[in-house]
């Protein structure tokens, strides 16, 4: 079977590998195939942006440790992840080589790649992010809706963007300093109607962590364009319960049986 459908997966916060999905990516194909989709219909595109900002966080953890006792050294370590990428990731208006654009950057070069993948043709994408990633995909896609991305074909310019399953998300923080709250909008007017009615924006949460939070009560138009926001238990025994849950996703059932259904529903469309 030809590639039918392409996938972005992105990672959020943290110290990540360049492997981060393949665990994930190995799951969901095993699901696919229980739900009768070929493996070869769906190409899978993990976008790492990590490698930009690990090495400025591992300095700044060795400075401020080197000289003082510091406790807590896991969940210092697990904030200065999340604040240092969140902090770094801000658009200079007056720049042009910023962590945002270098980001963004990295973005389009993935997209550029999945789609000589899919055989340089502007087929139905698929956006899975998770925690910071969320924003990140979300002020991507922003921006080649308003004329101010990288695009230079439909595929890159988000014009078949056909679903989008984000968890774990931190999109409501960045919210803080904005006078009005807009979504994106989704489905694009350009996606054909067999896919803008299989189309979804599904947005899954843990109520244990701290960092993911539904997507709706943000705005009228977030509560339009997100067709639903679903509180999952991710993690095991030790970590589904507290915080940590925000790392647990990748391969929790909860998380996985609606993102492979999902996917393929909109193959099969």
């Amino acid at each position: 079977m030809a590639s039918v459908i392409g996938v972005l997966v992105v990672h959020g916060i943290g110290v990540q590998e360049k492997d981060f999905a393949d665990d994930f990516i190995s799951e969901m194909n095993d699901r696919l195939m229980g739900l009768q989709v070929a493996p070869d219909a769906v190409v899978w595109q993990p976008a790492y942006w990590a490698d930009l900002l690990n090495d400025r966080e591992l300095k700044l953890w060795n400075d401020l440790s080197r000289d003082h006792d510091l406790d807590w050294v896991t969940v210092r370590q697990f904030f200065i992840n999340f604040f240092a990428d969140a902090i770094a990731y801000q658009r200079k208006l007056v720049a042009t080589d910023d962590m945002y654009r270098e980001i963004h950057n990295r973005i389009h070069g993935n997209l550029a790649k999945l789609r000589s993948d899919l055989g340089g043709q502007d087929k139905p994408l698929i956006i899975i992010a998770h925690s910071l990633g969320s924003v990140i995909l979300s002020n991507y896609i922003w921006d080649e809706q308003t004329n101010q991305g990288l695009g230079t074909n439909p595929f890159e310019r988000m014009e078949t963007l056909a679903s989008i399953v984000t968890f774990g998300s931190n999109i409501p923080l960045f919210t803080l300093a904005l006078d009005k709250i807009e979504c994106i909008t989704f489905p694009p007017p350009t996606l054909p109607a067999n896919l803008k009615a299989k189309a979804k924006w599904l947005n899954l949460f843990d109520g244990d962590d701290v960092l993911g939070y539904p997507l709706k009560p943000l705005s009228p138009s977030y509560t339009q364009t997100v067709t639903a926001d679903l509180q999952i238990n991710a993690g095991g025994l030790f970590t589904s319960w507290n915080p940590i849950s925000h790392t647990e996703y990748w391969t929790d059932n909860d998380f996985t049986k609606p993102a492979a259904q999902l996917i393929s529903d909109l193959v099969k469309a």
